[in-house]
């Protein structure tokens, strides 16, 4: 969403193998202890303002610079429905789905099964919402946006897009986009050197056995 608002901003990197997502200060932005969070200097009332939850953020950046979001109500409506739904469940099933599937200890064949199909599912919803329109609410929107970074993941939650030809067509669209090929490549270097979480047993600790303790 920066890329495609073409505003300027700086990247802090949290070391989520480390803990880094606890300390006190990035709690501070977002109690949740989960990325992305953002802080902009010139909120509201030109004072600064902290915002997390990605959904969140996409909609505070759209109504802010009044781009990717639209102030007509029904419109905005039908973005916020497909927001919502990547927040509710193509990012939560796609994430179980490349944990079971990538990162749990046991090969767990219900587990892998139940979220691999409900990927697929997704992807069959957004498949039929694709076939008579070039984006999920029309025009392309901040839903788009939310839900490229997952569908990006297919082979990794075990999904071929040749299945889907609406959402393949819609995928390659939005990935010759240069804002998103440029956001794709916020981070990289950063991520190729925390590829070795899939195999740190401490980072897993970290990542996967946490409680409210």
């Amino acid at each position: 969403m920066l890329e495609e608002l073409g505003v300027p901003y700086d990247v802090k990197y949290i070391n989520i193998g480390k803990g880094e997502q606890f300390a006190p200060d990035f709690l501070k932005i977002a109690p949740n202890n989960r990325m992305p969070a953002i802080v902009d200097p010139d909120g509201p009332g030109r004072e600064p303002i902290s915002v997390f939850e990605s959904g969140a953020i996409l909609q505070y950046l759209g109504r802010k610079f009044g781009k990717f979001y639209p102030t007509d109500e029904r419109a905005r409506l039908d973005v916020d429905q497909w927001l919502f739904w990547q927040m509710g469940g193509l990012g939560p099933m796609a994430g179980q789905a490349n944990h079971f599937r990538n990162y749990a200890p046991e090969k767990i064949e219900y587990g892998i099964t139940r979220y691999t199909n409900e990927v697929n599912r997704l992807y069959g919803v957004m498949n039929k919402r694709l076939a008579d329109r070039p984006f999920l609410a029309g025009e392309y929107s901040i839903a788009d946006m939310a839900c490229v970074g997952w569908v990006r993941q297919y082979e990794g939650n075990g999904q071929d897009l040749n299945d889907f030809p609406n959402l393949k067509r819609w995928f390659e669209t939005l990935t010759a986009r240069p804002a998103v090929q440029r956001g794709f490549d916020v981070g990289r270097q950063e991520r190729e050197r925390q590829k070795h979480l899939s195999e740190d047993k401490e980072a897993q600790k970290i990542l996967f056995g946490q409680t409210a303790r």
